[in-house]
């Protein structure tokens, strides 16, 4: 029973090893034909590839065989055309002290050259090649007149690019950054409009070469273009000859219209000057006796003016003529100083004429001393002040002249002082002894009431600037505000016009 148990396990694994050998060896035979299917397809690739790498490379060699890259296209006959078109990438500064502007761009170029074609055979249409191609082609000698310094971009590699078509039609691509000079009239800065230019050239005459735009699309890119604290307005494509000694040239040119940003300048420059212009009208409320206030407030805003023209002259190149931001800057230093010349004007006016008041109220107070003193050898006076309470001339105060001496002296007395008289005789006596005075006498009155004239004149006018003080303060405080407003209207206006 054991024996045939054990001879039934073995049928079945003999089974089980023939059925496993069996699979194993129709899968192997899949496999092996799967792989060599790849492999044929595989080496019909390669074939492929192989054969148009060859191709490539006879073509390339059959254009090159006998090609003189010292000669362009079409050499005797007539001129080259030669089609331009730019990409803008982005401006990236323009400059006013240096008078330039920095550009990125693409400067794409189309020729043809019959040298450079092939026939069906080779079964190609268009070849890309690497810049390493065109040390070995023709190319034209395009540059930029106006540039100041360029480079050629060159990350990873020089960013050129060759296409060259089945019928020899060419395609130069190349990227570079370039510092073109800009001419810029500066006398309406900062509210000013510049037009840069790039003027394209090649060093062929127009005999040889003919360039022109890729119109309609000879300029892309430039939608998307910002550029820092200008606007541009647009741009324009211009062909033109230039003729010089050597001959005619072709000039493409390209300008561009920015216009200046007013904002920066508005909040940097123009407020900040508004803010100390007001600023210096603080001293109008500043009582006048606080000197040390308001020459202090008059001489930091006066500094604080300068510093701005300062930096101002230091962002603009040394140019001769007078900018519209100069106008403005002049015109609040002005304001500034004038603040400071007003408050100079008062304390003139008022410690100066008050100091010299009491001077000569010292003086006349003297000389009338004297005059009173001269004035008793010869009569008693009654009062030596007039009815307004004003003081009389010493001359005034004797008694009445003769009618010799009224005329020698040509003197005209408006009034009479009174005297007191004991009796007609007595009077008699004493214009008796008036009348005998010596000339030498009514000389040196004469000239004590020309003294007191003088007195008088200083007197009234000092009095006068001193209650002037105040007044002259309540003006300015109108005055300077009022011309200020009118001043900003003009300027404004102006300027707004001319935009």
């Amino acid at each position: 029973m054991i024996l045939q148990q054990i001879i039934r396990f073995y049928y079945l694994f003999v089974i089980i090893f023939n059925i496993t050998d069996i699979f194993f060896v129709i899968s192997r035979s899949q496999l092996l034909n799967f792989n060599s299917s790849r492999i044929n397809v595989s080496d019909s690739s390669l074939i492929r590839t192989s054969t148009y790498y060859k191709n490539a490379s006879a073509l390339l060699a059959d254009l090159l065989n006998d090609y003189d890259m010292r000669l362009r296209p079409g050499f005797g006959g007539d001129a080259l055309l030669l089609t331009l078109d730019i990409i803008v990438d982005s401006i990236d500064a323009i400059s006013e002290v240096n008078m330039d502007y920095t550009i990125t761009m693409y400067l794409h170029q189309y020729w043809r050259d019959e040298r450079l074609s092939w026939s069906h055979h080779y079964h190609i249409n268009d070849i890309i090649l690497s810049e390493e191609f065109s040390q070995y082609i023709w190319v034209p000698d395009t540059f930029i007149a106006n540039d100041k310094q360029s480079f050629l971009h060159d990350v990873t590699e020089k960013n050129k690019i060759i296409r060259i078509e089945k019928n020899g039609q060419i395609t130069y691509g190349i990227r570079f950054t370039t510092t073109l000079a800009c001419h810029m009239n500066l006398r309406n800065y900062p509210l000013d409009n510049q037009n840069c230019t790039m003027e394209i050239e090649n060093g062929y005459t127009t005999s040889e070469i003919l360039m022109h735009w890729n119109h309609p699309n000879a300029i892309f890119g430039m939608e998307k273009i910002i550029v820092p604290q200008f606007e541009i307005l647009g741009y324009q494509t211009l062909n033109r000859i230039a003729r010089t000694a050597t001959g005619a040239y072709q000039r493409l040119s390209l300008a561009f219209h920015f216009k200046r940003s007013a904002g920066y300048f508005i909040f940097q420059t123009y407020l900040l000057c508004i803010i100390i212009v007001m600023l210096s009208w603080i001293s109008f409320w500043i009582s006048h006796e606080a000197t040390s206030a308001r020459v202090a407030l008059a001489t930091t805003t006066i500094l604080t003016m300068t510093t701005i023209g300062i930096g101002v002259r230091q962002s603009l190149p040394a140019i001769s003529y007078v900018k519209s931001i100069d106008i403005y800057l002049v015109v609040c230093f002005m304001f500034v100083f004038a603040a400071l010349l007003e408050y100079a004007i008062i304390n003139y006016s008022y410690y100066n004429r008050q100091s010299k008041l009491c001077e000569n109220k010292t003086k006349k107070n003297k000389r009338n001393k004297i005059a009173k003193s001269n004035v008793m050898h010869y009569g008693t006076i009654i009062s030596d002040k007039n009815d307004n309470n004003r003081s009389q001339s010493p001359l005034l105060s004797l008694i009445p002249f003769s009618r010799y001496a009224r005329k020698r002296t040509n003197l005209t007395i408006p009034h009479y002082p009174r005297f007191i008289s004991d009796n007609k005789l007595w009077h008699r006596k004493r214009l008796k002894r008036h009348e005998n005075l010596n000339m030498k006498h009514r000389k040196q009155m004469i000239k004590i009431h020309a003294q007191w004239l003088h007195t008088q004149t200083r007197s009234i006018a000092g009095s006068v600037h001193v209650c002037d003080v105040n007044l002259i303060d309540k003006n300015s405080r109108i005055i300077f505000p009022l011309t200020f407003i009118i001043f900003n209207i003009c300027y404004w206006g102006y300027y707004t016009i001319i935009q």
